[in-house]
C-alpha cells in the first residue's frame, strides 16, 4: 500500500476515533446526570437541565474539531488543505473570516507569498499586514486591533476589528507562515480558550501543509522537461484536452501554435549535440520571454514546441509567433549562429477534440516548412505566410 494511503487511512482511523470517544463523554455524563437525586426546587432542574444540554453541545462539538483536525491531514493537495485550514479556523468560536500566509509560495520560485483567505472580501485581505516572520519569532502570538475614522465606521458596521496571527510550523518545527482569525463588529480581545483552539489548528496544519506544498512542488517537477525547463509533452497533452473541453463547454475561443527550428539536424552536425541542447534551451527562454501568463508553453518532441493560447484567435496565435520569431531573430542564441523558426498555427473549431486541433497545427508546421522554412502557416492555409523578419 502506498505511503500517502497509509497516511490517509490512519489519519481517517484517528478521526473516527476521536467521534468515538467524544460520544462516549457525552454519554457518560448523561449517565451522570441522570444517577442524580432529584433536586427539590424547580430552579435547580433547570440548572440540571442546562449544565445537561451544555455539556452534550460541548461534547458535540469537541467531537467535529476533532474530526476536522484529523481531515486535514486526509489529501495531500494544496488546495483542499489551504480550504480545510481556513473554514476550520472560520468555526472557531468568534471568529468571522480567516487568512493563510506561506512566505515561500508554493513552487513558483518563491517569488510571491502563497495567500488565501475566507470570510473577508479582496481588498479587505490586501490591507492586512502579510507577515510570514512571525513563526521564526519567541511570540507565541500577535493580537492585531484596528481602528477607523468616524466616517468609515458610519459607512460600514461589519468592519474587521480585531485579530489574532499564530505561525505555522512543519513537523521539524522550522516556520512555515502564519494564520490568523479575525472577528467583526465590536472590539474585543481573543480568550485563552479561542487563542489555545487557533493554535491546535495551526498545530495540526503545519506538518499538513508542507507535506501538500512539497507533493505540489514534486508534480510540478514532474510536468516539466528537464532540458528546456517547458511542461513536457504529457503535460501538453493533458492541458491541451482540458482546454478543449473547457472552451466547448463555455463556449470560448482557443488557439495553438506549433514551432520548431528549421534544419536543426544541421545544427547539431555542425556543433554537436551538447551545443544543439543549448540551442534548445536558449530558444525555450526567449519562447518563456513573450508568452502571456495565460499561455502554456511545452516541449512537445525533439526541436518541436508548443504552447497553448485559452481565450485567443488565430490573430492572436500569429502575433505570439512573430514575437517569438523576434525573440529569436533579435540576436544571437548563445554563442550560436542565427536561428530560423517555422510554426503551424490552429484555433479550435466546434467539431474539434485535443487530437484534431493538434494535428491541424502540426500538419500547418509541415506546409511552413515545405513552402520555404521561417514562416508561419494557419490551419488549411493553401500557401504559408512569409514572416516580416524574412521579407
Amino acid at each position: 500500500m502506498p505511503v500517502s494511503d497509509s497516511v490517509t487511512w490512519i489519519a481517517v482511523g484517528l478521526a473516527g476515533a476521536a467521534v468515538v470517544v467524544a460520544l462516549a463523554f457525552a454519554v457518560v455524563v448523561l449517565l451522570t446526570f441522570r444517577r442524580r437525586p432529584a433536586a427539590p426546587t424547580r430552579s435547580g432542574e433547570l440548572t440540571d437541565t442546562q449544565d445537561l444540554v451544555r455539556a452534550l453541545q460541548d461534547a458535540r462539538e469537541e467531537a467535529l474539531r476533532a474530526h476536522e483536525l484529523a481531515e486535514i491531514a486526509t489529501t495531500v493537495d494544496l488546495d483542499a488543505v489551504l480550504n480545510r485550514v481556513l473554514e476550520a479556523a472560520r468555526r472557531l468560536p468568534g471568529v468571522d473570516a480567516a487568512m493563510l500566509v506561506l512566505p515561500e509560495g508554493s513552487g513558483a520560485g518563491g517569488a510571491e507569498p502563497l495567500v488565501a483567505t475566507t470570510g473577508m472580501s479582496s481588498e479587505e485581505a490586501a490591507r492586512q499586514p502579510l507577515s510570514g516572520s512571525l513563526a521564526a519569532q519567541p511570540a507565541r502570538a500577535v493580537r492585531i486591533a484596528y481602528s477607523y475614522t468616524p466616517e468609515e465606521t458610519e459607512d460600514d458596521g461589519a468592519l474587521i476589528r480585531g485579530g489574532i496571527s499564530v505561525p505555522l510550523r512543519d513537523v521539524e518545527g522550522e516556520p512555515l507562515g502564519t494564520l490568523a482569525a479575525f472577528w467583526r463588529g465590536a472590539e474585543r480581545e481573543a480568550t485563552d480558550e479561542e487563542l489555545a483552539l487557533l493554535e491546535e489548528l495551526a498545530r495540526r496544519a503545519g506538518p499538513a501543509l508542507e507535506n501538500a506544498r512539497r507533493f505540489r512542488e514534486a508534480k510540478q517537477l514532474a510536468d516539466l522537461d528537464a532540458l528546456t525547463g517547458l511542461h513536457n509533452r504529457r503535460y501538453f497533452h493533458e492541458t491541451l484536452a482540458r482546454e478543449c473541453s473547457r472552451a466547448h463547454r463555455y463556449d470560448r475561443r482557443l488557439a495553438l501554435v506549433v514551432v520548431d527550428i528549421d534544419d536543426f539536424k544541421s545544427i547539431n552536425d555542425r556543433i554537436g549535440h551538447l551545443a544543439g541542447d543549448a540551442v534548445l534551451a536558449a530558444l525555450a527562454e526567449r519562447v518563456q520571454s513573450v508568452v502571456r501568463s495565460a499561455d502554456v508553453a511545452c516541449r512537445v518532441g525533439g526541436d518541436e514546441l508548443a504552447v497553448i493560447l485559452p481565450e485567443s484567435t488565430l490573430a492572436d496565435a500569429e502575433q505570439l509567433y512573430r514575437r517569438i520569431q523576434f525573440a529569436v531573430g533579435s540576436r544571437p542564441l548563445g554563442p550560436f549562429e542565427r536561428v530560423r523558426l517555422s510554426a503551424g498555427l490552429a484555433e479550435l473549431k466546434p467539431e474539434d477534440d485535443a487530437k484534431a486541433l493538434f494535428e491541424r497545427a502540426d500538419e500547418a508546421l509541415y506546409r511552413a516548412k515545405e513552402s520555404g522554412k521561417g514562416r508561419f502557416s494557419a490551419e488549411n492555409a493553401v500557401s504559408a505566410r512569409k514572416t516580416a523578419s524574412d521579407s
